[in-house]
């Protein structure tokens, strides 16, 4: 991993993100930070356009953005126009919201519907990825979910967005699940792992938790990754403070 592919998700400070003004102090305060690349998520109604030159001006690339899946499987004309504007490649389902994953035809319902859209973003010059919770490493019919969707999948359509928290969090191995993704995974999002009962796990900054970063990291990186997301989902003190640790970490320990 080289500096300038560690980028971080604005969903980590979605809460500064909703309208114009919020969302520029929220770009400059990322940048002093270090941080040269943003994943567009979970911001305010903002044309992506001003998004665009907000970003120019301050000197920040766009590696990638999230969207709603109904976005992107229904009205994916729009979603690739919108990564057009925003001069991006990338982008990811992000969560499978009101989907029951364990009723194996809505799960094949929903690989049919993401693998069509996939094509539709391949044929593009677009790259429709993954990003998994800890839901995925439930079984159906003795199979892990996720398992079904990328065996299912084409990788010209549908590649990865592996998240090292979620991973760990339903009972997988991120080294592993690096591993196999070889030349499936063009985005990590990089969150750690710390329990704070005998029960519960919360998320940690990068380099703080429980998870082996620097080695997640290289495995990433040999398998291909381009872009290292750090995405803290919730943080206990200010996001911005979060946001420095973990970067300042993965400068220590994990660039080469």
């Amino acid at each position: 991993m080289k500096q300038n592919e560690i980028a971080l998700t604005l969903y980590t400070v979605r809460d500064f993100c909703q309208t114009e003004k919020d969302l520029l102090n929220t770009l400059n305060k990322i940048k002093k930070i270090g941080y040269d690349a943003i994943q567009v998520s979970s911001i305010g109604p903002i044309n992506p356009r001003d998004l665009k030159k907000m970003c120019d001006d301050i000197g920040l690339t766009i590696c990638a953005t999230h969207e709603p899946n109904e976005e992107i499987i229904n009205n994916t004309e729009a979603v690739i126009e919108k990564l057009n504007t925003l001069n991006c490649t990338y982008t990811a389902l992000p969560y499978p919201k009101n989907m029951n994953f364990l009723d194996l035809n809505v799960l094949d319902k929903f690989i049919e519907d993401i693998k069509i859209a996939g094509s539709k973003f391949h044929a593009e010059g677009k790259v429709l990825c993954y990003h998994n919770h800890a839901l995925e490493f439930q079984k159906v019919q003795n199979e892990l979910i996720l398992d079904r969707i990328y065996e299912n999948t084409d990788s010209k359509f549908i590649q990865g967005e592996p998240d090292i928290y979620w991973i760990q969090k339903g009972g997988q191995d991120p080294l592993m699940w690096c591993k196999k993704l070889e030349q499936r995974m063009p985005l990590l999002h990089l969150k750690d792992f710390i329990m704070i009962n005998d029960k519960e796990s919360f998320f940690a900054e990068v380099g703080l938790g429980n998870l082996d970063i620097k080695n997640i990291v290289k495995t990433a990186t040999d398998s291909g990754c381009k872009w290292f997301i750090v995405e803290q989902d919730e943080c206990s003190g200010d996001p911005f403070d979060s946001l420095r640790i973990s970067y300042n970490n993965l400068i220590k320990y994990a660039v080469t």
